[in-house]
């Protein structure tokens, strides 16, 4: 069944005339829990309801995919990445499950924390790179856990981490930042499971409608562009899948309590559904999925994509893709 897309999705050109074409896009994708970034994102990535404060810096509860995947499959440490944009989300590698957790997550890298360590006192030209938090902007979480440092940052990434900061000039936003880092983890490793996160489209909250619709239009492009370095990839090309997914929606503009497009919290229809466009060799293209699915689907899909069992994930399979 079609469904009409809303004047939100209509934003994003790239998605819809590049990836569309060549995608399985799911049109209601509900989510059941807390409507915080970190949260909702830590849900995400281990198929279960994480209940914590989005703004606490600590592990998800449930095992994530990342533990999952190594555990499973006896991956090593360098075959699992997560690109974080803001370091409230240092923790997202690894849970605190005791039959998982420490040693089995993924790597993480905080671009944001990373250029600032590396910067010269000062470092003006890079302030549009290094704002952390849009919601809460004196939130500074204590930094613990997986996430890397200086010098293994320049291991993993190759050039040098001066090379970094002077590529950084060039960019406009945090999120091409986190691309940038992506590729260069492409390029070097090839990881089989690499987790990018967005986090432009967060400048809502600063209530600026303008803001707002660039950084849809930017996180549009991004997808396209990590769409195009996978399919001119040797290691990636015509075997890899690319999920996309908002981790929920905003407030609508007729509820009571909310403020449209500038915050997420009053925990309506709207703000709880979103939609997740897939990519894959032998995906049903140019097709749309209308039934409800939970935002907790991810993980079991690809664990049943992939050959290990979520134990302990809440969500099921998404079948029109496997």
């Amino acid at each position: 069944m079609m469904k009409p897309l809303s004047s939100q999705v209509r934003k994003i050109f790239h998605i819809l005339h590049d990836l569309m074409p060549q995608a399985t896009f799911f049109s209601q994708v509900i989510n059941g829990g807390i409507l915080g970034h970190y949260v909702a994102t830590a849900s995400l990535a281990t198929g279960g309801y994480e209940r914590f404060d989005s703004f606490a810096a600590v592990p998800p509860q449930n095992p994530t995919v990342f533990e999952y995947f190594r555990k499973a499959l006896n991956r090593p440490a360098t075959d699992t990445w997560v690109v974080a944009p803001s370091n409230g989300f240092n923790r997202i590698g690894e849970s605190g499950n005791p039959y998982y957790g420490a040693g089995l997550g993924a790597g993480v890298i905080l671009p944001k924390q990373l250029l600032s360590a590396f910067l010269p006192a000062g470092g003006k030209e890079y302030q549009h790179l290094l704002r952390d938090n849009y919601e809460t902007p004196f939130y500074s979480p204590q930094l613990s856990g997986n996430e890397m440092d200086l010098d293994r940052l320049s291991e993993a990434l190759r050039p040098s981490v001066a090379d970094f900061a002077e590529h950084a000039r060039s960019l406009a936003s945090p999120d091409e930042l986190s691309v940038y880092i992506a590729k260069r983890l492409m390029q070097q490793y090839a990881p089989s499971l690499l987790w990018i996160t967005l986090h432009d489209i967060d400048v809502a909250h600063s209530g600026a409608f303008s803001l707002y619709i660039d950084s849809i239009r930017r996180s549009d492009r991004l997808c396209s562009e990590i769409w195009k370095e996978i399919q001119n990839h040797p290691e990636y090309a015509d075997k890899t899948t690319l999920f996309i997914a908002p981790d929920f929606g905003r407030d609508a503009d007729d509820t009571l309590g909310g403020n449209g497009f500038q915050h997420h919290r009053t925990g309506d229809t709207i703000s709880r559904t979103t939609w997740m466009t897939i990519l894959r060799p032998g995906i049903k293209q140019n097709a749309v999925v209308d039934r409800p699915v939970a935002s907790t689907d991810l993980v079991p899909t690809l664990g049943a994509m992939y050959g290990f069992s979520p134990r302990f994930a809440q969500g099921k399979p998404l079948v029109e893709i496997l």
